[in-house]
Parts: structure tokens; sequence; C-alpha cells
């Protein structure tokens, strides 16, 4: 939970809202005194995941999973490649 002065909601006010409507909970303060508690008017529900929804749009070639050649392997983990010794 997030706690905020008057002022601070103020000065950052469109910050505050996007992070209540992400989920956070926001209280504003008088001093050390909460006050007011900032919330969205709806309940904010994310859409369900479906999962398989892009199967068959993405064709990898045939050789996709195959291992590394030696070469970007050594690259890939910071090495010379094994050509250029």
């Amino acid at each position: 939970m997030t706690v905020v002065t008057i002022h601070e909601a103020k000065t950052n006010l469109s910050r505050l809202i996007a992070r209540v409507l992400a989920g956070e909970e926001v209280t504003i303060a008088r001093g050390k005194e909460p006050v007011v508690k900032l919330m969205p008017v709806k309940e904010v529900t994310k859409p369900k995941r479906v999962l398989g929804t892009l199967k068959g749009t993405i064709d990898l070639d045939a050789g996709f999973w195959d291992p590394l050649p030696e070469e970007y392997l050594a690259l890939w983990n910071g090495e010379d490649s094994p050509e250029a010794q």
C-alpha cells in the first residue's frame, strides 16, 4: 500500500491513477493521518488469456531447434569466435 500526502497527490495525480488502475492501493494522508483511499470506479479486470490463441500463426524453420554452431556459442558466451583464434 502506498501512502502519499495531499501535496504529493496533487503533484502526481496522473501517475497515482495509473498505479491504482494497475491494482495498487493508494491512500492520501493529511500529515501522517490517512484521510482518503484512491480507488477505481469500476473493478479492474484483466482479460483471460486463452492458450493456443496464436497456434498456427508462426512457422519455424526446420533447423530452428538444432544446436547452434560453435562460433555462435562462443560469441554468445562472450568468447572469441573459434575462427578468430
